[in-house]
């Protein structure tokens, strides 16, 4: 054989090889999880009643739906849960790092994440308001009301995206944290705050100067709540997927929401 042809097999070899290593890479997310026996998984605990710290039995813990479903998952693939905590604007990125191999932090489905992510199927529909302190909600009945006034958002959440369009003549700033943004609220450093509705309802209860604006904002499209992991972890999403399904059809995501909504939260 001449040496030339010996050198074309020998990088067709070589890229077969690299082919096969891309694919595993990217399609045996399962096993992988399967075989070191933890699912980890990246959040950010300020989203109550979805994912939030509380005191149980006298220690600190994280609690909420999302980590229930995040449970359910990992008792049906056999592994412990490992919860990673970080800013909301990392998590979707330590997927994609491969540092957590799922992320669930009430995170919305929209176009643009999609094309970086896979999701699961939906297991919660938001819907976007407005809190302000109670002594101003006659002053604040409009998006137009909060013209030149200063409004908070959660830094990378589509409620920030959304408050930057919809309140446009209004100063939207964007924090790291949901308790940050209803300390200014409190405070007067800003005078709304735009959240989840559930979300919203939790810190409301916990905080008697605040409350619901009259009027809501519209939804973008992206108010479906899923579980992202890695584009082409098709195996795991199987996975995650049925358990999602069992969750709804059953009744237990429900009355996990409920049951976090009577949680108290860590300061």
């Amino acid at each position: 054989m001449k040496p030339w042809k010996k050198l074309l097999l020998g990088l067709a070899g070589i890229f077969a090889l690299t082919s096969l290593a891309a694919c595993s890479s990217s399609t045996n997310t399962l096993d992988k999880v399967k075989n070191k026996g933890t699912l980890t998984v990246a959040l950010n605990p300020h989203f109550a009643p979805f994912e939030f710290k509380t005191i149980q039995d006298g220690k600190d813990t994280i609690a909420g739906a999302d980590i229930e479903i995040a449970k359910a998952i990992g008792d049906e693939l056999g592994v412990k849960v490992k919860f990673s905590e970080m800013s909301f604007d990392n998590v979707l990125a330590s997927v994609q790092s491969g540092k957590a191999d799922i992320a669930i932090a009430g995170i919305s489905v929209t176009n643009e994440r999609k094309k970086v992510y896979d999701f699961s199927d939906s297991y919660y529909t938001s819907e976007n308001v407005v809190i302000v302190k109670k002594d101003k909600v006659n002053d604040f009945t409009s998006a137009d009301s909060l013209a030149k006034q200063t409004v908070g958002t959660q830094k990378g959440s589509v409620q920030e995206t959304i408050a930057k369009k919809q309140l446009s003549k209004a100063s939207v700033v964007s924090l790291a944290s949901n308790g940050e943004m209803i300390n200014e609220l409190k405070s007067g450093q800003i005078q709304a705050v735009v959240l989840e509705k559930a979300i919203a309802e939790g810190y409301i209860a916990q905080n008697d100067d605040l409350t619901l604006a009259s009027f809501n904002l519209k939804s973008d499209g992206s108010d479906a709540y899923a579980v992202a992991i890695r584009k082409g972890s098709d195996d795991l999403l199987k996975e995650i997927n049925a358990v999602i399904k069992e969750t709804k059809e059953s009744g237990k995501f429900d009355q996990w929401l409920k049951e976090a909504s009577s949680y108290k939260q860590s300061k």
